[in-house]
């Protein structure tokens, strides 16, 4: 870096600006408050950005997604792909100076698909060896579990059939080592930042909630020395006009997103600020089938037919956006898209059977249905909600008012299944396969808030696990999604796009379809 000059009295000196020794921080916009930064336990977007920092996996991601070496140096996979062995890193180590070990991740592991945890995210382990048993209750024996360390360094993994998409499926923060010693020492307490001891590229240092969130750069982190920032600011703003405020005055390097009403402006305005890509991810409403009124199939689909997808994308979120009238994002690896029945329909067409089935469940404009639509708090989510309450009451007559939650509190509102009628969610793939959105509606899945239940679906997927035919299995797939659309148990409304600003001097990253940008690759030029 360049001296600067300084005129003191007459003379001229050479004094370094104080900029020389600045730190390298980035200030990201990170949306929501996290719940929890146990990366067992946590859901969400949000925190999975920060947990991406503090942890890492077996595998890792390089900047265009592509899978690449984390914790684990190699590995070898064996002809029938059942069986993966893990070599760990002889130089990884725990921000407390403590060796990273096979075992930590056998730890990790047992404890995701133990009933006693709660995690929510348990199913994405069920490819390995008795992993949905246990998390059912069934098996009482966590070391029945496909995965073993055959010494310090070695990790066996024996899955019950081949799952292509795996080392693609580890990169998820539910695969991620935990230290075994902090965590029963500390119990709930342990990710307190005083107390966590985590194994990225950087870890926690302060939490002040609803403030920021702060992680410093890891001075053991096995690959430190590629590591530029020293410091990562994570601000959770759920309102998106405040964060387009915040970026504006220079508060914000980055955007979570930005709010919709605005973005013509910004595109008038910040061009070269403003950054949309395509997202592996579907914007859905979905309906709570365990009690009345959305225990009626005819109802379920009378009012994901009156949803105007194509108003929606065009005139409400208007960055890309493409009306979504599947489950599995068109353009999945190894799948042939699946579509709702009425796709090929105008929406006047829509309507009018919309409204025929809302009849037959009992319902008409002079009787008309009163619901609740449950969203969690953002601006854009707002927008939506009010756009599709004046459709369902200009096509059908209903009466819907609308609830918004905080984010914690929204999840487990939808996962108890008692105050939910009709809701928003929204399902970022974990992995590029369509496996990443169909395991969700798993009868037993964790995240499956709408109680649907088919055996014949279950079934579908089971076979799907273990089929070694990719078209086979990829058929089978299809057949899976085909009944989940029938059912209606959510409305597709979008498939997503990345929308976000960023500032010129934000280097290293790039767009990529997970949406996965780690710190660990950025920079900060100015």
């Amino acid at each position: 870096m360049a001296l600067g000059v300084s005129l003191l009295a007459g003379t001229t000196a050479l004094v370094a600006p104080s900029v020389a020794s600045a730190e390298m921080v980035f200030n990201r916009g990170n949306g929501s408050e996290p719940g929890t930064l146990d990366p067992q336990i946590s859901e969400g977007v949000p925190s999975a950005h920060i947990l991406r920092d503090l942890f890492e996996g077996l595998t890792a991601e390089h900047t265009d997604g592509s899978i690449i070496p984390g914790q684990a140096e190699s590995w070898t996979i064996s002809e029938d792909g059942k069986t993966f062995v893990f070599k760990i890193r002889e130089n990884a180590k725990w921000s407390n100076g403590d060796p990273v070990t096979a075992h930590d991740f056998v730890y990790a592991w047992q404890r995701a698909v133990a009933p006693a945890t709660g995690t929510a995210y348990s199913f994405l382990l069920y490819p390995l060896e008795n992993a949905q048993a246990i998390s059912s209750g069934e098996e009482k024996d966590l070391s029945k579990l496909g995965v073993k360390a055959t010494d310090d360094r070695t990790l066996e993994v024996k899955l019950s059939g081949p799952a292509p998409y795996f080392l693609g499926m580890i990169t998820h923060s539910v695969a991620y080592p935990v230290h075994k010693a902090t965590v029963e020492a500390h119990g709930a307490n342990w990710t307190r930042p005083d107390n966590m001891v985590s194994n990225g590229a950087f870890k926690l240092q302060e939490w002040t909630p609803q403030s920021r969130i702060v992680a410093v750069k890891s001075d053991t982190y096995w690959n430190k020395d590629t590591v530029k920032l020293d410091k990562v600011v994570y601000y959770p703003t759920e309102s998106q006009t405040t964060a387009l405020k915040r970026y504006r005055a220079g508060e914000l390097d980055w955007t979570y997103e930005v709010p919709n009403d605005q973005i013509k402006w910004i595109k008038e305005n910040l061009p070269d600020e403003f950054h949309v890509s395509n997202y592996l991810g579907t914007y859905y409403y979905g309906f709570n089938m365990t009690k009345p009124p959305f225990n009626d199939p005819k109802l379920r689909k009378a009012f994901s037919l009156a949803i105007d997808r194509e108003i929606l994308t065009s005139k409400i979120v208007g960055a890309g956006e493409v009306p979504a009238y599947a489950f599995v994002v068109p353009g999945v690896t190894a799948y042939d898209p699946v579509y709702a029945d009425f796709k090929a329909k105008d929406q006047a067409a829509r309507n009018a059977e919309a409204l025929k089935l809302y009849e037959e469940a009992g319902y008409s404009k002079d009787n008309p249905i009163e619901i609740e639509l449950r969203y969690n708090t953002s601006d854009n989510h707002k927008k939506i909600a009010i756009a599709v309450q004046n459709m369902w009451k200009k096509t059908l007559g209903a009466k819907v008012n609308l609830v918004n939650e905080e984010w914690k509190v929204y999840l487990e509102t939808r996962k108890l299944k008692e105050a939910t009628q009709a809701f928003r969610a929204g399902w970022i793939g974990d992995y590029n396969d369509p496996n990443t959105f169909l395991e969700l509606w798993l009868s037993d899945s964790g995240l499956n808030d709408t109680g649907f239940d088919s055996p014949e679906f279950d079934s579908l997927m089971n076979q799907a696990k273990l089929e070694q035919d990719a078209d086979k299995r990829k058929k089978l797939l299809m057949q899976a999604e085909t009944i989940f659309l029938e059912a209606n148990a959510v409305a597709p409304i979008y498939h997503y796009v990345t929308k976000r600003m960023v500032k010129p001097y934000v280097k290293g990253w790039e767009n990529n379809v997970m949406d996965h940008i780690r710190s660990q690759y950025i920079t900060i030029e100015q």
